[in-house]
């Protein structure tokens, strides 16, 4: 059976073979992840389709086309066992006893046998971070849903292990130190027999600097992700009149909100209530005033959309990616955020289409989780707007002649200055402020 790279969308025509899971030769079953792949677009997985034996025929780091045959399968055979190991040098007689003077070597510690079994469920990601930290994942207990590891059980695991080796490095120090203070005096006799002392050991010599670049910099080849979203942000800057407007939004009464009817809200619907949901509520209401917002120029015509598909930015281990909530406007606040935990999931596993991604209105980005203060949002083309939230900071303000604190967020509007004015872009993030700040009057309209 032959292993071809999936087509995963019209506008994609090759892709780049970024990793196998399986080796060589190696025995695999139905539905077992076989290799990852990378387009310009997405990441995602290529499985088998029956039990079998791999067959690699296209290795990893290569760019083929979409369809081109990167395997096989040998279906009904079973992988050779490894060939049985050459027989042990002869034991050699042991060395005579050496003098009590002489400090013993410390024993080493047991070699722990490696466990047999298969790898836990865990996401590619999840499995390339065991690598790096030298955890051996069958070791480790999932807590996540199914049984699956997740990255705080991998860092435990490593934690975990690293401070036995520390204690046990410690111990076999002292001992030693022990032992030479214990022999020390049996020595003196002996060490006055000598007429002269030992010259001592010559310094170790230090290591020789790298020469050149090797040692000093790490050079890798760009993945297409990356090279795509490279392209399009490079696009927007010279093909769009891009301009951005800034408010700021009291989230006093959202807080509070949250706060009062967040555990009904989670028990109801098993999803917490975000502040994206409200954002992505807030931004449908002030479109269908500001149409020109929700709008993209295609040639010399003006494309007027009567629905809200909203972009979500999100951030992937690969990049950037924006998957699209179809009809927002029509979505309830718990539809919203069940939607975004879905596309989470999706990214986390190498299981987001292209589908997921393609068209959308408007763009709703927040660099607030990653605690940005302020930003001017880019856009993503062909949309003509993109609001970016950002981190929630108490701050002092005026509210009725009075100092007071309040949490505070900057909002930032960046948009396409060749189909909106300043001041459609002014009133609709302003309409989005006064939303955010009375939250009632959006969910009575909505």
């Amino acid at each position: 059976m032959e292993i071809k790279v999936p087509s995963v969308g019209e506008s994609v025509f090759e892709a780049l073979i970024a990793r196998w899971l399986k080796k060589d030769g190696e025995q695999v079953a139905k539905d077992e992840p076989l290799c990852e792949i990378e387009t310009d677009k997405i990441t995602l997985e290529v499985t088998a389709e029956a039990d079998g034996v791999l067959h690699i025929l296209v290795p990893e780091v290569e760019t083929v086309k979409i369809g081109a045959v990167i395997g096989t399968i040998e279906e009904g055979a079973t992988a050779e066992a490894p060939p049985a190991g050459e027989p042990a040098p002869p034991v050699r007689e042991p060395a005579p006893p050496k003098p009590p003077v002489e400090e013993p070597k410390p024993t080493p510690p047991p070699v722990k046998e490696p466990p047999s079994g298969p790898e836990p469920p865990m996401s590619p990601s999840g499995r390339k971070l065991a690598r790096e930290m030298g955890v051996d994942a069958r070791e480790v207990k999932g807590s996540g849903r199914g049984g699956r590891v997740t990255v705080e059980d991998l860092q435990k695991a490593a934690s975990a292990g690293a401070e036995p080796a520390l204690a046990l490095s410690q111990a076999v120090k002292g001992n030693g130190r022990s032992q030479a203070r214990e022999a020390a005096p049996a020595a003196a006799p002996s060490a006055a027999a000598v007429s002269a002392p030992a010259p001592a050991p010559a310094p170790a010599a230090a290591p020789a600097p790298p020469s050149g670049e090797e040692g000093r910099i790490t050079r890798k080849a760009m993945p297409p992700i990356r090279k795509r979203i490279a392209e399009r942000l490079v696009a927007v800057r010279q093909q769009t009149a891009m301009l951005t407007t800034f408010n700021e939004a009291d989230m006093s009464k959202v807080i509070e909100l949250r706060k009062q009817h967040g555990d009904f809200f989670l028990k109801r619907h098993q999803v917490k209530l975000g502040f994206m949901s409200l954002f992505v509520r807030a931004c449908c209401q002030a479109l269908k005033d500001c149409p020109e917002v929700n709008a993209s120029i295609e040639g010399d015509d003006i494309v007027y959309h009567h629905y809200c598909d909203i972009g979500v930015a999100v951030g992937g281990e690969k990049g950037l990616v924006v998957p699209v909530l179809r009809d927002a406007d029509r979505m309830t606040l718990a539809q919203i955020e069940q939607q975004i935990a879905a596309f989470g999931e999706k990214i986390r596993t190498n299981r987001l289409a292209v589908s997921d991604l393609e068209g959308g209105t408007f763009t709703v980005s927040n660099g607030g989780v990653y605690g940005s203060l302020l930003s001017t949002p880019i856009l993503n083309a062909p949309q003509s707007g993109v609001l970016g939230m950002h981190t929630i900071q108490d701050r002092a303000v005026v509210r009725d002649g009075q100092i007071v604190i309040r949490p505070m967020m900057y909002l930032a509007l960046s948009y396409d200055h060749r189909l909106v004015d300043g001041k459609g872009a002014v009133s609709f993030l302003k309409q989005v402020k006064e939303y955010i700040e009375e939250p009632e009057e959006m969910l009575l309209e909505g």
